[in-house]
């Protein structure tokens, strides 16, 4: 009997129910006791406290207004709380999950978390990674989550060695993963814009 071939699933990209599903608050459903938001911090966590910010661009370099984010990093000792972080010689900090989810300004297209800067993380192979911040960005007309991180400006040395910042070949695309610190009183900001496709596309990394 010849062997028959099924056709491909139509694929669709990440719509409205994204918001209704993952961060009903933006979509005006309070439907859950406990949601998600964009605050990692409590007054008990450790670590130096910063505000991440920024919007997201398509191609033509307009805002998405209707992108969901979601960050995980490590505390500010450079470890995750999460059971495959095996760096023993770090602590974890119970006031700290490092994980949070932040939706897109409908109006102005800007997200924003409220974390605290990560220290550095031991890689699988032994080398050490500058601090860094994990994003995952879904929104309408993306199939599948794009996946970067965040560096820090400020952090230049530690940037300089960082193994994965060395996998990309050109200097210019690995300055797209580099956030600056700009100082409002006492909030220390961090603006990192990411674009989506482009002449000034963000580095995406296949996971």
């Amino acid at each position: 009997m010849p062997q028959q071939y099924l056709p491909e699933t139509p694929s669709q990209t990440a719509g409205p129910y994204v918001h209704i599903g993952l961060a009903p608050l933006a979509a005006g459903f309070d439907i859950f006791e406990n949601n998600f938001n964009q605050v990692l911090t409590q007054p008990e966590t450790q670590g130096e406290r910063i505000t991440i910010e920024g919007r997201v661009f398509d191609g033509s370099g307009t805002p998405i207004r209707d992108v969901l984010l979601e960050i995980w990093q490590a505390n500010a000792h450079g470890r995750y709380n999460h059971p495959g972080d095996q760096q023993q010689d770090k602590p974890l900090d119970g006031a700290f999950r490092g994980w949070g989810r932040s939706c897109s300004d409908f109006e102005t297209g800007h997200y924003r978390f409220e974390t605290i800067k990560p220290g550095a993380v031991c890689g699988r192979d032994g080398r050490l990674m500058a601090p860094h911040v994990n994003l995952w960005i879904v929104a309408r007309g993306i199939n599948l989550g794009l996946h970067t991180r965040m560096y820090f400006a400020d952090e230049d040395a530690a940037n300089q060695q960082d193994p994965v910042l060395n996998l990309i070949e050109l200097e210019v695309r690995r300055k797209t993963l580099i956030a600056h610190p700009e100082r409002r009183g006492d909030e220390l900001v961090y603006r990192f814009d990411i674009v989506v496709q482009g002449e000034r596309e963000t580095v995406f990394f296949d996971l």
